[in-house]
């Protein structure tokens, strides 16, 4: 390793200080290195393969599941590669460095009339190293897709230091091999730092629709709001944008942001319009009072700075778990939350099978909010003690059985990490997990990269 290149902090103050990630978890790394280039990634992954030293590449440490922590070894920051490397306007794509903060990223090529479509709820926070590491998604994800939909080609370092190049294929038919080998970019999307680093990528961009409207209607209940929820998702002339789910709790968290909505209903849904038209008010207004919907407490979110008000209320709900959960986490408390999905027709169903688990266990249940339209709720607990942390654990592994059985998922969004990996084996069958191993034994034979992340 050169000296002149890569310097391993050891400093047990620096250690600590990338010791926690959005997940609660405490895992201190024997070493940070902070990266400030491709070089010093490439020099590091060497000489950790030669001796066998496990690397952990992290960006911003916005990961709920403990990925972005290192269970042993050295983390890798990435934070310092934050450049915009090129942007080319005519083709629609930008080139960056894995460190760039999502937000930045669309506030630099705004200008550009252009935008970078997945949109997770820590897009001021998080990087575009992060949300291709777990493939992230966020309210939009219900028109324009999750993070894989959107990256054109990746410069990566594998676990031996060697750099490659990839880039998606432009072809419209392809019968060479087996279908998982065709496209390898697809390889370290949501891979989770376990098969390699990425140094760069390059991202497409959608031109910037001339009308965004956002719409949040109250609804007197959970039942009015889903059915609201599945009417508009398959209503084809409405097109929504996105379509977010607020619980009774979630919407009095937004309320305290923005006590002018009022009180006409326990529960909200916010939508989104995006196109070349304007909104149809009339339409969305029509169905949700057949969906027993407050039309008359309808809030709409016009322009730039409203839309920028509406984001964050919605933002306003995971900030205040964590800070109800803050007092907590020295005493082994911490937030248990879930991202799994199920078909949208059946929310309904497994939200009442969840909520009735929490009962039947004894704690209160969780907040709920989120991407319904895609039937993917976020819920929340709030536990105060490891005791507590293993009561909502249990709730959450007995409802994500129900998830499965519906034909779900146990990870939409935020990946499996260092929290979920108990309940891969619910979902992937021992062939899955016997593909995925191989996968990660070829690229990766010592195990250094990313240990205790997905497998």
């Amino acid at each position: 390793m050169s000296a002149s290149h890569v310097a391993i902090e050891r400093d047990a103050a620096v250690c600590a200080s990338y010791a926690r990630d959005a997940s609660g978890l405490t895992k201190p790394p024997a070493g940070v290195v902070r990266a400030s280039d491709g070089e010093v990634i490439v020099d590091l992954l060497r000489e950790s393969h030669a001796n066998g030293t496990a690397v952990t590449p992290a960006g911003a440490q916005t990961s709920t599941t403990g990925a972005s922590i290192a269970d042993r070894g050295v983390l890798l920051s990435l934070r310092a590669m934050d450049r915009i490397l090129d942007v080319n306007v005519a083709a629609r794509t930008v080139r960056v460095e894995p460190g760039v903060i999502l937000g930045d990223l669309d506030r630099a090529i705004a200008s550009d009339g252009l935008f970078f479509a997945p949109d997770p709820t820590s897009d001021q926070e998080c990087t575009v190293g992060g949300a291709i590491a777990c493939n992230a998604s966020g309210p939009r994800t219900l028109r324009y897709g999750a993070t894989r939909a959107h990256v054109r080609g990746l410069t990566v370092a594998l676990a031996d230091g060697r750099v490659i190049e990839l880039r998606r294929p432009a072809l419209e038919k392809n019968t060479v091999g087996y279908f998982p080998a065709q496209d390898p970019i697809d390889w370290f999307v949501g891979s989770e730092g376990t098969l390699g680093v990425i140094l760069a990528a390059e991202l497409a961009l959608l031109p910037r629709p001339a009308v965004e409207v956002g719409l949040g209607i109250p609804f007197p209940d959970q039942a009015a709001a889903l059915a609201f929820i599945v009417a508009a998702r398959e209503d084809a002339a409405l097109l929504p944008r996105c379509l977010e789910y607020f619980d009774a709790e979630a919407f009095r968290i937004a309320r305290r942001e923005e006590p002018a909505w009022g009180n006409d209903g326990d529960t909200m849904v916010y939508l989104e319009h995006a196109g070349a038209a304007d909104a149809p008010f009339d339409d969305w207004l029509a169905l949700a009072e057949r969906s027993h919907g407050g039309v008359d407490s309808a809030r709409v979110f016009d322009g730039d700075a409203a839309m920028r008000t509406a984001r964050r209320l919605r933002h306003a709900v995971p900030a205040t778990m964590h800070e109800r959960v803050a007092p907590y986490l020295a005493h082994g408390g911490r937030r248990v939350s879930t991202d799994w999905a199920v078909p949208y027709r059946r929310a309904a169903d497994i939200l009442a099978q969840a909520n009735a688990f929490a009962r039947e266990a004894g704690i209160a249940p969780a907040v709920t909010y989120g991407h319904l339209g895609n039937g993917h709720p976020h819920q929340n607990f709030v536990a105060r003690d490891p005791a507590e942390v293993a009561r909502a654990e249990a709730v959450v592994e007995r409802t994500l059985h129900a998830v499965v059985a519906m034909g779900g998922t146990v990870a939409a969004e935020h990946g499996i990490g260092k929290v979920k990996s108990k309940w891969l084996p619910l979902q992937a069958s021992a062939l899955q997990l016997g593909m995925m191993r191989a996968i990660k034994r070829e690229l990766d034979p010592q195990g250094i990269l990313s240990p205790g992340n997905i497998l």
